[in-house]
């Protein structure tokens, strides 16, 4: 059977900047929130299947071109995830194949200052929480979500409930005890962390993994969710009964989603389709603030914006600049660090 349509030819320009990362396949890429120029990116050698891994710290230079190299540290497993931390400009963590998840200083040179092993198998995904700024939470394919605080030597809380792999744990924007997750068994879960035996609601989001979770960063109660069914779906927290909108679907499984931090309505998302996509969603026609949605998902609602096609591998990593509007990074297998610029017309 062939796929079905995905989204129009790329219509992008070369990236504003880029950077190779040699025998190394990004995962993950962020944004600094301290530093507008700065970036860092998780990789591992062989495509994360076995072998050494890699943080890159990277900053981009008053003139686009090559991203400009400040550090790396080397692991002795692939990193899959990172976030950078919300107290300290200097400091990141990251999530490795091994289980562990550690802390590291870009201003020391070789070890990290602090690391956790409770996970039984691999963390695929880090978020720090941007109200509390002192927790952040990690997601293992031992099907739990672990709460840490990085001066604390063991996890705070462990929230059990779903029975596959967690691929994605994502603090909301604006409760900083409001926790949305996404996994294996299909589902999207909302958590409230003060009661971790159980989520706030569950429903069965896609036909297939749930891959990424994002929150909308003007609209509290909106979720995004990127799926290996190719589709990335909009949610309405306040009854998580079905989707609101279908954002757009990518050819091939959709990797991981992230909102605007300057557009409402607005999410990124890569594929394992070797493409970056950005989509608007009329959200006030969907959710709108006064009271939950009625019925299922709004048809005609979503407009793809902008789609790149200069990666060459699966599409692993995005994120938005905070400090420059409508400026996207992404990474993938093929070892490309790509930070896009879109046009002043739709950024």
């Amino acid at each position: 059977m062939n796929p079905p349509p995905g989204p129009p030819a790329a219509n992008a320009p070369p990236p504003l900047y880029s950077f190779r990362t040699p025998q190394y396949q990004g995962y993950a890429v962020e944004f600094s929130p301290f530093f507008e120029n700065r970036l860092a990116v998780a990789s591992a050698a062989n495509f994360g299947i076995v072998g050494n891994g890699r943080l890159w710290i990277l900053d981009m230079p008053p003139q686009p071109g090559a991203l400009a190299p400040q550090t790396h540290f080397d692991t002795q497993d692939g990193l899959y995830d990172l976030a950078w931390s919300e107290l300290n400009e200097f400091q990141l963590v990251t999530g490795s194949g091994d289980g562990s998840i550690k802390l590291w200083d870009t201003t020391l040179t070789e070890f990290p200052i602090s690391g956790w092993h409770e996970h039984a198998r691999e963390v695929f995904a880090v978020h720090w929480n941007q109200v509390a700024k002192d927790s952040f939470a990690s997601a293992s394919w031992d099907s739990s979500i672990k709460i840490w605080s990085p001066s604390h030597p063991s996890s705070l809380a462990t929230l059990t409930g779903h029975t596959e792999c967690v691929y994605a744990a994502t603090w909301s924007p604006s409760a900083a005890t409001t926790l949305a997750s996404g996994s294996g068994d299909r589902t999207l879960r909302v958590w409230d962390t003060r009661h971790p035996t159980a989520p706030t609601a569950s429903v069965r989001a896609h036909a297939h993994d749930v891959l990424s979770v994002d929150w909308d960063k003007y609209r509290p109660y909106i979720l995004y969710t990127a799926s290996a069914d190719r589709d990335v779906s909009v949610w309405d927290a306040r009854r998580l009964d079905g989707p609101v909108a279908h954002a757009g679907s990518h050819r091939f499984p959709a990797r991981r989603v992230k909102a605007s931090p300057h557009v409402p309505g607005r999410a990124a998302s890569v594929a394992y389709d070797m493409t970056a996509s950005v989509w608007d969603v009329a959200i006030d026609a969907v959710a709108p603030v006064q009271a939950p949605t009625a019925g299922g998902a709004v048809a005609g609602v979503s407009r793809h914006v902008w789609m790149s096609g200069v990666h060459t591998e699966f599409v692993l990593g995005c994120d938005w600049s905070l400090f420059h509007r409508g400026r996207l990074a992404t990474c993938g297998w093929d070892g490309l660090v790509a930070v896009h610029q879109l046009p002043p017309p739709i950024a």
